[in-house]
């Protein structure tokens, strides 16, 4: 059983691990495509766009998906539908709220296409809470090859509709409707994956009491989040010009490469399987984690210090000059994920052992330091201090999670220290090849307007 077990993870790791690679590249095509045809105030639109979207989606996650995969009952037909049904109100709500919020989003950053962007991505909503609970049974089952290759292709549907607007009309709408035909995308494929499924609406009291029940504390934890991750696009909107916060974007996006990949292991593949182990006394639970945790940090460390050490040549041989500025932004914020990846390797263990306080509690903080430090940065030193707040808002929720996973017995402080000093490693070494090659430090040049060339 063990050993089929192993087995799984690793297969199932693996799958992620590809899938994930796959699709960065395609984003990472997708994106040097639409720079090359739409101009950075599109980007900054979007961004405040998608920041009014995750809002609604994170205050009001009750953790269905989370519930179902830790569950025993998740193959019960009344218990699965009525989870279905509860995410096919939700889903139904969202939207409706767009139709509300529009308009005073646009009339607070300004823009009056808000008032039509936001209710027409507010749509995926709808396509979302009507998805198969098929995934959510293949995630439980670690059954991850189907599902990569659904998200992938709805994925280049997505962008293929992207480019081909984009080329045809060059406005913002091509990045709106292209994010919508992906989300039908994995609407239709979500119902082929397991047929024998029947979906149908159901109301059992005492199923949504329970999802309710345990999805109070995953409501305060994700609207906390969304405050506290969101919260530089919320100010930066105000903060930024619309070209600049663009920019930021795309330096943003690149450096969350590990974040992304370390949240779908961690969503896809801790969680499941410390839902397995729940049972185990702490000592041995704290063992078999941090086994496992041991195998992603060397790479984590090695993949934050090539964007860290050359996030800027990236941005110099990817983007053209009207994104230069993204080459001194791309090394901090990489450099910045470092606490946030130690966390999100071992956070989950509080929410399989019912105690997700503590990341509510430190996303709380999270929010606190963002707005309080990021105005006074911005007005005291301009955008450089601004990003070295954003860069660095992950050391409150870092203390926060680690101090109830102390008081749990669940602690991983000393993989953090040697792990960090691996990246510390590897940061010097490049820092001194870049000396060698007579580049200077890490976005230094981008700072002040050019980029060094190799």
């Amino acid at each position: 059983m063990a050993d089929n077990l192993k087995k799984r993870v690793l297969q199932s790791t693996a799958i992620i691990l590809g899938g994930d690679g796959l699709a960065n590249v395609i984003r990472l095509i997708g994106n040097l495509i639409l720079t090359r045809l739409l101009v950075p105030e599109m980007f900054g639109l979007m961004a405040i766009a998608n920041v009014v979207i995750m809002a609604l989606a994170m205050f009001s996650d009750i953790g269905v998906g989370m519930f179902v995969i830790r569950s025993t009952r998740a193959l019960d037909p009344e218990f699965l539908n009525t989870a279905w049904t509860l995410k096919v109100l939700r889903g139904f709500v969202l939207w409706g709220i767009t139709l509300v919020v529009a308009k005073p989003a646009a009339l607070i950053y300004n823009e009056p296409l808000l008032l039509w962007m936001i209710p027409l991505i507010g749509i995926g909503f709808v396509f979302d809470g009507f998805q198969s609970m098929a995934m959510i049974l293949f995630k439980k089952e670690l059954k991850m090859g189907r599902l990569i290759i659904m998200n992938l292709a709805a994925r280049i549907c997505g962008l293929v509709c992207m480019v081909v607007l984009a080329y045809i009309y060059r406005n913002v709408w091509a990045l709106v409707i292209g994010g919508l035909v992906a989300a039908l995308v994995n609407l239709v494929w979500s119902f082929f994956l397991d047929r024998n499924i029947v979906h149908k609406f159901v109301w059992d009291k005492s199923v949504a009491s329970e999802i309710f029940h345990y999805g109070k504390w995953i409501f305060l934890s994700t609207s906390m989040m969304f405050l506290a991750t969101q919260a530089d696009r919320l100010l930066l909107g105000k903060l930024f010009p619309l070209a600049l916060l663009g920019i930021y974007s795309i330096a943003l996006n690149i450096s969350q490469v590990p974040k992304n990949l370390v949240s779908k292991v961690s969503q896809n593949i801790i969680f499941p399987v410390i839902s397995m182990y729940a049972h185990l006394p702490r000592s041995a639970l704290r063992h078999k984690i941090l086994q496992k945790r041991k195998l992603l940090l060397v790479p984590l460390a090695l993949l934050v210090a090539v964007l860290t050490g050359f996030g800027d040549l990236i941005i110099n041989v990817l983007y053209d000059n009207r994104y230069v500025e993204a080459g001194w932004m791309l090394p901090l914020l990489a450099l910045g994920m470092w606490p946030l990846l130690l966390y999100s390797t071992i956070d989950r263990c509080l929410y399989v052992v019912g105690n997700p306080k503590h990341p509510a509690v430190g996303n709380a903080l999270k929010f606190i330091y963002m707005v309080t430090c990021l105005p006074l940065a911005y007005f005291l030193t301009g955008k450089l201090g601004a990003v070295l707040v954003v860069a660095f808002n992950d050391l409150p929720v870092y203390v926060a999670i680690n101090y109830g996973l102390r008081k749990k017995e669940l602690s991983g402080i000393q993989q953090d220290i040697w792990s960090t000093g691996i990246l510390l490693l590897f940061l010097v070494l490049f820092i001194c090849l870049r000396y060698a090659l007579g580049i200077g430090l890490p976005g230094y040049a981008a700072f002040h307007g050019s980029i060094p060339d190799m």
